[in-house]
């Protein structure tokens, strides 16, 4: 099951809208009513007064129709045909209204759904939203992709309903069932990433997205045992992180090296300082050496493989290259702002 994000008002808020509107509509009949009372014939024959006017409109929008008023001169039988009756078919609409916001909503979200599976393409799938799915959202967000390319796929109500809350597109069921992964549209996806709580699942997540895809759409996953890795990757990931031993490496860093772990937390939180980031070598670039640009480059991708300004090979720019720099996202955050 799709679920897309709402915005939903309070129901105490709705309810009081409808009445100030039912009372408002009472309101503009009694006002019709009094400004033509003596076109009325009241049963007791001593005059329209404005409790009788009350009276007269709240009968007659609700319908009831005592009979005991009743217009009688030509203006007030044409303000009942052109007032009074469609306000008393507005009347039973704020009345009803519930029920109509019902289908209005199944309406509308009908309608929503047609045109997210017409349009939906080169998307990021999500699949789990727990502390690692919701980090990699955050991430991408920050990267620049919009809410409406992102669709989670999680099986846990409640993180189901966080991620809808969040404004994300979300897809109810286990993202080891591939009928669960052709409802998020995986095929025209343009990555799946793993974030699940156990290892085998990500590996069963693995295996049925490269079934589907047939190895067509790039598969990240994250694992929490290194011995896995190589079961994810043969399961057809195409990276692999580790969150065990990223963690322990950290840890290991926070005792020999304590500045260092302030660097990467810079490094891997976006809009606070230092930020990792990636662009390709513009025509002017082509030739220099990397360590010539204005940017703190650190390392190349070519042809899908990373090289460093160590290598032989990373000593000069080439056509196609991909340049990893540092960005100060500060400077960019004051700009921007």
């Amino acid at each position: 099951m799709i679920h897309f994000p709402a915005h939903r008002r309070a129901p105490l808020r709705a309810l009081s809208l409808r009445v100030l509107a039912a009372l408002a509509l009472v309101c503009a009949t009694v006002a019709v009513v009094w400004l033509d009372r003596d076109g009325y014939h009241d049963a007791n024959e001593d005059g329209m007064t404005l409790l009788d006017c009350f009276y007269y409109a709240v009968v007659s929008l609700s319908t009831t129709g005592y009979g005991d008023v009743t217009p009688a001169s030509q203006s007030a039988r044409l303000a009942n045909v052109l007032f009074v009756t469609p306000a008393r078919v507005l009347f039973l609409i704020i009345l009803v209204g519930t029920t109509l916001e019902v289908l209005t909503d199944q309406y509308r979200n009908g309608r929503r759904l047609i045109r997210w599976r017409s349009t939906v393409k080169d998307h990021v799938i999500i699949c789990g939203y727990g502390t690692k799915g919701r980090s990699a959202v955050s991430a991408l967000l920050e990267d620049g992709l919009q809410k409406s390319r992102i669709v989670v796929v999680e099986r846990n109500g409640t993180a189901l309903r966080q991620a809808t809350s969040a404004g994300l597109v979300t897809v109810e069921g286990s993202a080891t069932r591939s009928a669960v992964l052709e409802e998020a549209h995986v095929r025209t996806a343009k990555a799946v990433i793993i974030a699940t709580d156990s290892d085998d699942s990500s590996v069963m997540v693995a295996l049925t997205a490269r079934q589907l895809t047939a190895g067509q759409v790039r598969i990240i996953a994250a694992v929490r045992e290194a011995e896995n890795a190589p079961l994810l990757k043969q399961s057809g990931a195409h990276h692999v992180i580790v969150s065990s031993a990223t963690a322990g490496r950290l840890l290991g860093l926070s005792t020999s090296a304590p500045p260092l772990i302030d660097v990467v937390e810079d490094l891997l939180t976006p809009g606070q300082g230092m930020a990792l980031a990636m662009r390709s070598a513009d025509r002017g670039e082509v030739g220099r050496s990397p360590r010539e640009l204005e940017c703190l480059v650190i390392a190349l991708v070519r042809r899908g493989r990373v090289v460093t300004l160590t290598d032989r090979a990373g000593a000069e720019i080439e056509t196609g290259d991909m340049l990893v720099y540092v960005r100060d996202d500060r400077a960019q955050s004051v700009a921007t702002g």
